[in-house]
């Protein structure tokens, strides 16, 4: 902390027991830097900590957030380790270029613009504050990256969090809790902005949910938790479930089309609930389309034998098996007995639209082929395989009307033209990154001004210059 953050802090303090006559830190349930056994002891220990935070300036905000960003950033490859080794999914260089982008590129602040209307009646202003203490739900699949991507968003607000972690990433999860609440408390003094609990369960998620002081309900994970948070009374920004298509017609380039579709469809082992997991072709560059695939290096499955046993192996009970979600091609492959050379990064097949690949969101790097006869029934499929979760869809093409045409008819909350689909989450696109994508509630791809709650100051009679 500066000399001028301790000096400040220490007239808050001053001025907090002058108000109520106690110490700020004597009624505040203690934890280990935002670690607590009981749910309701965290979110106590987060209120008392937002109410500290909500009277800072904004320019503490985005001292406290400049500063996450650079401690955190130096860690991204501990923590892309540390997620891979205790979850079993994804792959470390892909999961630290997830984690940088969220440190650098989650927006802060200044995403809390204000708006301003004025006339013969005086003015009226617009303006973004706390909910006070926010309820987050964290997935399996991109725990830190959510954690700090919300977690940025959420401070720039003036919220404190709670966040639900995942029991398969708790240890690094409450690791991440930890080191941010300490870079927090080093830059304001103030403790418990982000608390979290030490052994998760379905049955706290609950008890976390209907909480009095949560005031916000931040739900990135499967369509059971996000139906949980939207029946719970609270208001909810809920993350659904996808299953992006790629959509590739006879004017596409098809070598780069080719290259973009294979690296963001591999890109982590398809974790991404962004990733494409099925591509529908124009029959006419089919076979030019599948060519570029297996000179990027995919393992092409070329016979029903073999993607039979790679579908008995990964597809059990009409469900992904969850023993090979985020896992490695090779390993997939290996598994169900082929002798695979090399670290191919997808599984490819080509099989008709209906086929279970295609229609089921594996959260595999497996990612089918299905053609259509012409761009019509080429949009037409893209529909139908993405099944109006109206999550996530990519298009390959040179024919602008036509990607206008199935922009609006997915009504998607991410559309990429001849780009990979992690574009959509600003890696190696413009715009923000994001790592909730809120299709089911409608906020689309949330930032700092989704966290904070809109409010209506009126003047009257005045200030305004027209």
């Amino acid at each position: 902390m500066t000399e001028m953050n301790v000096i400040k802090q220490a007239i808050r303090d001053i001025i907090n027991e002058m108000q109520d006559g106690t110490p700020t830190s004597a009624s505040a349930p203690k934890g280990e830097l935002g670690i607590f056994e009981d749910v309701n002891d965290a979110i106590c220990a987060a209120k008392q900590a937002q109410k500290k935070y909500e009277e800072l300036l904004l320019a503490d905000r985005k001292e406290v957030i400049a500063a996450i960003r650079e401690g955190m950033l130096p860690h991204a490859q501990e923590y892309a380790e540390k997620m891979v080794n205790e979850t079993g999914m994804g792959r470390i260089s892909h999961k630290r270029t997830k984690l940088e982008v969220a440190i650098t590129k989650t927006p802060g602040v200044e995403d809390l613009y204000t708006e301003a209307e004025t006339g013969d009646h005086g003015m009226t202003l617009h303006e973004l504050s706390p909910y006070g203490v926010v309820g987050a739900v964290l997935p399996s699949t991109n725990p830190i990256e959510t954690l700090v991507n919300n977690g940025i968003g959420m401070l720039a607000a003036g919220n404190a969090v709670f966040f639900s972690v995942h029991p398969g990433a708790l240890n690094v999860s409450l690791d991440a809790v930890r080191q941010i609440n300490t870079i927090i408390k080093d830059v304001i003094g103030i403790d418990n902005l982000f608390v979290t609990i030490s052994n998760p369960s379905n049955d706290k998620v609950t008890t976390m949910m209907e909480h009095d002081d949560i005031s916000l309900l931040v739900v990135t994970g499967g369509p059971g938790i996000v139906r949980k948070a939207l029946t719970s009374g609270k208001k909810t920004i809920g993350a659904g479930a996808g299953n992006p298509p790629a959509l590739v017609d006879e004017t596409a380039d098809i070598k780069l089309a080719a290259a973009n579709i294979y690296e963001g469809g591999s890109f982590d082992n398809a974790v991404l609930c962004t990733a494409e997991k099925a591509v529908i072709v124009v029959d006419e560059v089919a076979d030019e389309l599948i060519a570029g695939f297996k000179d990027e290096g995919a393992f092409f499955l070329t016979n029903e034998q073999d993607i039979q046993k790679v579908l008995d192996l990964t597809f059990v009970d009409g469900r992904p098996n969850k023993d090979y979600i985020g896992k490695d091609a090779k390993v997939i492959l290996e598994a169900a007995g082929f002798n695979v050379q090399g670290d191919p990064l997808l599984i490819m097949m080509d099989v008709a639209v209906d086929h279970p690949f295609v229609m089921q969101e594996m959260l595999m790097p497996i990612l089918p082929v299905a053609r259509a006869k012409d761009f019509e029934q080429a949009k037409q499929y893209t529909l139908d395989v993405e099944q109006g979760l109206h999550h996530t869809a990519t298009m390959h093409s040179n024919n602008i009307k036509r990607m206008n045409d199935v922009s609006r008819a997915t009504k998607t909350s991410i559309f990429i033209k001849n780009g990979a689909s992690f574009a959509g989450l600003g890696i190696n696109g413009e715009g923000p990154t994001t790592f909730t994508i809120a299709t089911p509630t409608g906020e689309g791809t949330t930032t700092a001004r989704h966290f904070a709650r809109r409010r209506r100051c009126v003047l009257t009679e005045g200030f305004s210059l027209k």
